[in-house]
């Protein structure tokens, strides 16, 4: 089906040049953008942009989504990363494959009506049968364009690891259903709707034998890496006391740095890391939100994306945020870092473009993240007639001073969101049935 998004008020392309665009027409043919230009005529549906701001869609680079059935558990509402692990590992142990898939489509309905058309997603228990499958079957149904991971944990209690040993798998079987799902969902080609990464949870969790295994069989396979570093405190110490070294050093000689792999927090890097994070072209999911909810610190954001490092946006699990939306986790970085740093030091549009092009460039998705001719039809309408926006003297400042949900959202051309509405799925029945899941396992 054609569309032709008509008279926007303003569009943030985000492509090449950073050019913005007044009272244009974006004509999207067959999942692309196919004419961009004034005045432009189409036999298909038109959708009247001339009280919105379009821009990409945003981009989530790090998410668990299963634990979108487990917000705010009083144990775990105020602890540090550990412990808060340990709260929460007893009631994920419960879970099946149900309450993954559900979860799935509610994390992604949140995020659809944040503006997002893009989320990875980092799934490393297994418990009662439950498979990436699952997860991977909610994405198709809601329509977002999906980077599921394969993650895993092999090191339990009695081995000296966080887990229980109920939550972790032989090394052997991890790497085996890697190759499975790879094989089965992964598609290398411009315009994929499914790819998949493997991530090994992280250091405290996995071998040093299957984070090296893990990175020769990605490579193998043509697909990105993925995983947790340098999160907080309590990461620094365990790696400088069981590896004895810092954990960039670590994943460097493991073989976790160059443009296939990304990794999720890096609140902690320090200079060194960075520089070489910059020069690899590892890339980094900073997920603002969690990081403040359990008190991990502020990323770097500045000296990174100074430094040449290749910077995303996350909203890390429901448990640890415990929202979904994109655009809120665009403000708190750039609050963040004006906090850290200074007013000056992060713009509205900076946040934007990271929430956008930044993370389809940490995801290896150059056909996505940008308004341009060829690209991929993942694009956002924002109305800015409505209270959040009124007096504001720079529509375009979404970060600053606008809507927080989406007005249309289209995902490879396809609508998924109509005036504020998910039109993919029945959303009231998902959180009745959401709601269900989380009673019961409170149970």
């Amino acid at each position: 089906m054609e569309y032709l998004i008509r008279n926007a008020k303003t569009i943030l392309t985000m492509d090449d040049d950073g050019r913005e665009l007044s009272a244009a027409d974006i004509r999207i043919t067959g999942g692309q953008i196919s004419e961009i230009g004034e005045g432009l005529q189409t036999t298909g549906e038109v959708v009247n942009a001339a009280s919105a701001v379009v821009t990409p869609g945003l981009v989530n680079t790090h998410h668990h989504l299963y634990q979108t059935l487990t917000r705010a558990v009083p144990g775990g509402q105020d602890a540090l990363l550990f412990g808060w692990l340990q709260t929460l590992y007893p009631i994920w142990s419960r879970f099946g494959p149900d309450e993954m898939r559900v979860s799935t489509l509610a994390g992604l309905a949140e995020l659809a009506l944040s503006g997002c058309t893009m989320s990875s997603d980092h799934l490393y228990l297994y418990p009662n049968g439950a498979r990436l499958d699952d997860t991977i079957d909610g994405a198709r149904e809601i329509g977002l364009r999906f980077h599921p991971t394969r993650g895993a944990m092999s090191i339990g209690e009695s081995k000296g690891g966080l887990p229980p040993d109920s939550l972790v798998e032989a090394e052997a079987a991890i790497l085996k259903d890697c190759i499975r799902v790879i094989d089965a969902f992964h598609d290398p080609a411009d315009g994929a709707m499914v790819r998949v990464g493997v991530a090994p949870c992280s250091p405290f969790s996995v071998s040093r034998d299957l984070m090296r295994d893990a990175a020769i069989l990605a490579r193998d396979k043509g697909v990105m890496l993925h995983t947790h570093l340098a999160e907080n405190d309590e990461d620094i110490a365990y790696s400088k006391a069981q590896f004895g070294c810092r954990p960039g050093q670590y994943a460097e000689e493991l073989g976790w740095v160059g443009d296939d792999v990304w990794h999720a927090h890096c609140v902690k890097l320090d200079s060194t890391e960075i520089d070489l994070f910059a020069h690899t072209r590892t890339g980094v999911a900073h997920c603002p939100c969690s990081n403040c909810r359990l008190g991990s610190g502020i990323a770097p954001v500045r000296q990174m994306r100074d430094a040449g490092v290749k910077v995303g946006l996350g909203v890390d699990g429901s448990a640890s945020n415990d929202l979904g939306n994109l655009m809120d986790e665009a403000r708190q970085m750039m609050l963040l870092q004006r906090v850290a740093q200074g007013a000056d030091k992060m713009s509205a549009r900076e946040a934007l473009r990271i929430a956008t092009r930044g993370g389809a460039d940490v995801l290896g998705r150059a056909d996505c993240g940008q308004i341009a001719v060829g690209k991929r039809a993942d694009i956002a309408i924002w109305d800015v007639s409505k209270l959040e926006s009124a007096g504001s003297w720079d529509p375009a400042a979404l970060v600053l001073a606008g809507p927080r949900r989406v007005r249309d959202l289209f995902v490879e051309g396809r609508q998924v969101v109509r005036d504020g509405q998910i039109t993919t799925i029945d959303l009231p029945r998902v959180i009745e049935v959401q709601n269900r899941l989380a009673a019961g396992l409170q149970g």
